[in-house]
């Protein structure tokens, strides 16, 4: 499958109909989603016949991507019920065979030790922790000790030195896969623009065997 046929086939993913900021709910576009799972898959191999966890799913664009190019088994975790409702639906739409759970990956460790070692890549487009501070590092770190060997996830620019430093201290590897921007459309009542580009990193972390 091409890239643009992948990015195509996404634009049908169903959204927010009414997007919850304490969440920082933004969802992932077509455009992000698909090249984001294109590359792990083509670049690095992570994706096809892999357990592919999705960490803060959303919609579930990211997951329906992974299994739409052949991930063996498929798993979304996310805080929201209404977003785990909206995932499922496209799910069914897209004929996809995905599992969401509903879970605060924050504090459930209970629930991540269940899946401890069944998971070898989790993608992720988490909140970048500008109501709750730091979530994206705590999200992140759990990502990194779940999977069995890579981690994509999607992190403000800005942060990139913290990140690489935290990777060093975790003893993973870091690469910056691309610099993208990311939309952030007028959603909420306090927005004033239509819409925002926020320059964000695509991130590979890689466990040192």
């Amino acid at each position: 499958m091409k890239l643009k046929e992948l990015e195509s086939i996404l634009q049908d993913c169903e959204v927010f109909s009414d997007p919850k900021i304490h969440f920082e709910q933004y969802p992932t576009t077509a455009h992000l989603a698909a090249r984001m799972l294109y590359t792990a898959d083509t670049v690095y191999n992570d994706i096809e016949d892999k357990a592919v966890g999705d960490f803060g799913s959303g919609c579930g664009i990211l997951s329906i991507a992974a299994n739409i190019l052949g991930a063996g088994y498929n798993v979304g975790f996310d805080i929201d019920p209404d977003a785990i409702a909206i995932a499922q639906q496209n799910s069914e739409e897209f004929e996809t065979d995905i599992d969401f759970v509903l879970t605060d990956l924050s504090v459930d460790s209970q629930l991540l030790d269940r899946y401890k070692g069944s998971l070898d890549t989790i993608v992720m487009n988490p909140p970048f922790g500008t109501k709750n501070k730091g979530v994206d590092m705590v999200l992140l770190k759990k990502a990194i000790e779940l999977s069995n060997h890579a981690v994509y996830s999607l992190h403000k620019t800005s942060t990139r030195e913290h990140i690489m430093k935290k990777a060093k201290e975790w003893g993973v590897t870091c690469e910056v896969v691309a610099e993208m921007k990311f939309d952030v459309p007028m959603m909420y009542k306090f927005h004033k623009k239509k819409s925002v580009d926020i320059a964000v990193d695509f991130l590979r972390f890689e466990k040192l065997q």
